[in-house]
């Protein structure tokens, strides 16, 4: 129990740990990490700037829920919940 409540804990604190470096990435991937660039020179544009740019969002969420997940797993085989 205990140790499955400190692996989503981990999980939950490495995960945002690495959050600016994959908001780093995205801005690197939509533009070259130069935003003054005209929009032919960047790497995706349009719609695809805005899917790419989401990609941070649904990293979070996906950290966020696999902590929870692992936390409550833990908890529901100690029958707290």
């Amino acid at each position: 129990m205990l140790s499955e409540i400190l692996g989503g804990f981990v999980v939950l604190v490495i995960g945002t740990t690495l959050i600016p470096t994959v908001a780093n990435l995205v801005v690197d991937a939509q533009c070259g990490g130069n935003q003054n660039l005209t929009d032919a020179t960047c790497n995706v544009s349009g719609t695809s700037s805005t899917v790419v740019g989401l990609t941070t969002l649904f990293y979070a969420l996906a950290v966020m829920t696999t902590a929870l997940a692992i936390a409550a797993q833990g908890l529901r085989s100690s029958g707290i919940v």
